[in-house]
């Protein structure tokens, strides 16, 4: 499971580096309004923050790993709603939505049962 999660805040910390090299600190201007430009900005330290505390098999990575998940879900459904509604097949693009909200589910998910086992692996080695 913390293979998953490396893989996928890693290519998230890379999306939206690329973003920020293609368009400059207003890359999300476009279509997010100012407090989500702000957290689209923010994931380029946050997510590799969590791949380096879930890398060390921190639980803090974890938690941090499902906060961030819920709150990227949101904004981005937040800022994909009106092209869903014009379109409802805009979910079923292979990069975007659909797969950005099933890897939230899955972190969200697994985020508890993982902690137990982080938790679990700590006391035994203690």
């Amino acid at each position: 499971m913390l293979a998953v999660y490396l893989i996928g805040f890693l290519e998230g910390a890379c999306a939206h580096l690329l973003d920020l090299i293609r368009g400059g600190i207003h890359a999300y201007a476009s279509f997010a309004p100012v407090p989500l430009q702000v957290f689209f900005v923010s994931l380029v330290v946050l997510d590799p923050l969590v791949v380096v505390w879930v890398g060390r098999v921190r639980s803090v990575g974890i938690r941090l790993a499902a906060g961030v998940m819920v709150l990227d879900v949101i904004a981005n459904w937040i800022v994909n709603w009106p092209s869903l509604q014009m379109n409802p097949a805009w979910l079923l693009r292979p990069v975007g939505l659909l797969p950005l909200t099933l890897f939230g589910l899955f972190v969200i998910a697994s985020s508890v049962p993982l902690l137990r086992s982080v938790k679990g692996a700590a006391g035994r080695l203690s």
